[in-house]
């Protein structure tokens, strides 16, 4: 990592022995996305890919969590160029991200406009401070999000919200957020509580988070039908985890909440 590199990933172990990362966007003054920063949140998701963590924090440092898309990253595109853009993205960024087979928590701790919100839409929780306000805004340079916010903001809080929310290019705070379901919880201390759930969530049953995840995803392409015909696969893949065979010897011997996970 050198001094210029628009992101920092760190690696670290919570009290109870888990490997987990945290990602943070730190490209000041705004922490505009610009080839740089994308370039920089490609290679991290890699490398959490290649190795993945427990539990993975995505984060800003500065005054903004983002204020967009740097728009020279659109200047002069032609039909194509724009479409593989997009294509690019999804593939190097939005895609790997949603695939980690870990818990994914997005903290936003003040306004968080575009690719930023497209990224923490592709997360699996989302977590705000009280300040913190979202927006859509594409429609100012002609365009709309096409990094899949769209569809996952439609996905949390229904097509009619989703369709209001880019169209106006308004911004919504995070009670308002909280209230569709789009943002998880509001906290005052958005830092704090978002390190103590990342620290809750490497702790746990990583085997089984991911499962969760999956039959997830298995729904939102398929819908109830696939989710049922994948899940006893899915599931039924539990049992050969030291993690489960083992809390449920915790469970029998000593009762609920006393098993420790090791990932396994």
């Amino acid at each position: 990592m050198t001094d210029s590199k628009a992101t920092r990933l760190e690696r670290i172990v919570t009290a109870g022995g888990a490997d987990a990362a945290i990602l943070s966007i730190d490209h000041p003054p705004l922490n505009l996305f610009d080839k740089a920063l994308l370039d920089a949140l490609a290679a991290d998701l890699e490398e959490l890919s290649a190795d993945p963590p427990r539990a993975l924090l995505v984060r800003a440092e500065g005054k903004l969590v983002s204020g967009g898309v740097d728009v020279h990253v659109f200047e002069g595109l032609s039909v194509d160029e724009g479409a593989q853009l997009w294509r690019t993205l999804f593939a190097r960024i939005i895609h790997p991200l949603e695939a980690l087979p870990c818990p994914v928590i997005f903290a936003a701790h003040s306004l968080t406009l575009t690719a930023a919100f497209e990224m923490a839409l592709a997360c699996d929780i989302i977590l705000a401070a009280p300040k913190a306000k979202f927006g859509l805004v594409e429609t100012v340079v002609g365009l709309t999000p096409s990094m899949g916010g769209p569809q996952r903001l439609a996905e949390r809080a229904g097509s009619g919200r989703a369709r209001e929310f880019v169209m106006t290019a308004d911004l919504y705070d995070a009670a308002t957020m909280a209230d569709w379901g789009v943002v998880n919880a509001v906290h005052d201390d958005v830092e704090t509580a978002a390190r103590a759930l990342l620290t809750k969530l490497a702790d746990g049953p990583t085997r089984a988070h991911a499962a969760t995840k999956q039959i997830i995803e298995a729904w939102r392409s398929g819908g109830v039908a696939h989710a049922d015909s994948v899940t006893p696969e899915v599931s039924g893949q539990l049992f050969g985890s030291a993690d489960l065979r083992d809390a449920v010897r915790s469970f029998l011997e000593v009762g609920p909440g006393k098993a420790t996970y090791t990932g396994k």
